[in-house]
């Protein structure tokens, strides 16, 4: 399968493990609410991703995390589901590539 490779600056290298745990944490989370159908806190969530992700260099985490932010707004579990499955995804065949300024 192809690797979603990701460039991100040297400098977040000792801050990035601890940041994809917790979205790996954020995914047992997203899948609990939803059976819940915890629409509020699927969508505290993923504002949260749409904010943090591209300050570490992950945009597909922003474009995600809006996703379903807009999608626990419309109550729409169906597209949820989805999302949180292309995000399970992209996390387990991420590549890191650490980059110099």
């Amino acid at each position: 399968m192809k690797k979603n490779k990701v460039y991100i600056d040297q400098d977040l290298e000792t801050l990035i493990p601890q940041y994809l745990d917790n979205r790996e944490e954020d995914i047992r989370r997203l899948k609990t609410l939803i059976e819940a159908e915890n629409y509020e806190k699927i969508r505290i969530i993923g504002h949260s991703l749409k904010g943090s992700g591209g300050g570490y260099g992950f945009d597909y985490l922003t474009e995600l995390g809006s996703q379903i932010e807009k999608n626990a707004e419309l109550k729409n579990r169906e597209d949820i589901e989805l999302i949180i499955n292309k995000l399970e995804n992209y996390l387990d065949n991420l590549e890191i590539i650490y980059q110099e300024d």
